[in-house]
């Protein structure tokens, strides 16, 4: 199926037809997006963010949204609501759950990194030895590749 005059295009998928193509400087979305609109996830950190005023044990004070969030979900759990108290336990597994995570991907940075400094040191020792029986005549068509290769840098 042609559409052009000469013949030589193919309408076709990822191919429509020229007429309905976009003009070379021209956007798709002329409008956009308008400039600083915030994203859901930006609105929701600013909001957790916004200070409250808190009255605990008479005293009023100024705490994020999200601090009053906790101490009222605290003090309900406290009473004997027991889904507040489900949903402060789920919280606290969670939290405790990303820094138990977070110290095992500590600690694996240090065993890769002895592992990776074993393997440096093995590269070298078995470089330097190789290059010393290079020296007393062996060729290096007689190694294994990965070795050649190593030895020849």
């Amino acid at each position: 199926m042609s559409n052009s005059p000469n013949g030589d295009y193919e309408v076709g998928y990822g191919k429509p037809p020229r007429h309905s193509r976009f003009k070379p400087g021209h956007s798709a979305n002329p409008a956009g997006r308008k400039k600083g609109v915030a994203n859901f996830k930006t609105d929701v950190e600013n909001t957790l963010r916004l200070p409250v005023q808190l009255s605990e044990a008479g005293k009023t004070k100024r705490v994020s949204t999200q601090q009053a969030a906790l101490a009222r979900l605290k003090q309900k759990a406290l009473n004997g609501d027991g889904r507040a108290l489900d949903r402060a336990l789920k919280l606290a597994r969670q939290v405790s759950d990303e820094a138990e995570s977070s110290a095992v991907s500590s600690q694996m940075g240090i065993v890769d990194e002895a592992i990776l400094e074993a393997f440096v040191e093995e590269i070298l020792s078995s470089r330097q030895h190789h290059g010393a029986l290079g020296d007393q005549g062996t060729t290096t068509a007689s190694r294994s590749g990965n070795e050649a290769e190593w030895s020849d840098r």
